[in-house]
């Protein structure tokens, strides 16, 4: 078991989502991690638009396979002006129903607040839930 609290997201992985090799893609994993870092960045702040700038320290320590059950959880690690920096880490529940899980992948990805017009906007502090390290840069 895992202290994470709830996923932001979680997924079957099916088999049209398989590479040569019999596992699931890795840019399957990869988008999935971002769309999970995006759900924690509006629940965060209630911005509507965000832009990924960034994706980095994403590590894969194991495959993940057809059938997995994967919990994608995602915590707010900064704030900045005008970005957020969040942790997504990435669980898979082998054999669907077992107590089995197994860190598959982690990364941190940075997003960036963008307006009506898609410019950049300030992040509004007064709106931000919880607690989290806020920085004065972008």
């Amino acid at each position: 078991m895992n202290n994470y609290g709830d996923p932001a997201i979680r997924v079957t992985m099916m088999p049209r989502d398989t590479n040569p090799q019999g596992t699931i893609f890795g840019g399957i994993i990869l988008s999935y991690i971002d769309t999970a870092g995006a759900v924690e960045a509006h629940r965060r702040t209630n911005i509507e638009r965000f832009v990924t700038v960034a994706m980095r320290e994403v590590i894969f320590h194991e495959p993940v396979f057809v059938g997995d059950l994967v919990s994608f959880y995602a915590e707010t690690l900064r704030i900045g002006t005008s970005s957020i920096t969040v942790r997504v880490i990435v669980e898979a529940e082998r054999h669907y129903g077992t107590s089995a899980r197994v860190r598959v992948t982690e990364a941190e990805v940075i997003y960036v607040a963008l307006d009506a017009e898609r410019r950049k906007m300030k992040i509004n502090k007064e709106a931000i839930k919880g607690n989290v390290e806020q920085h004065e840069t972008s």
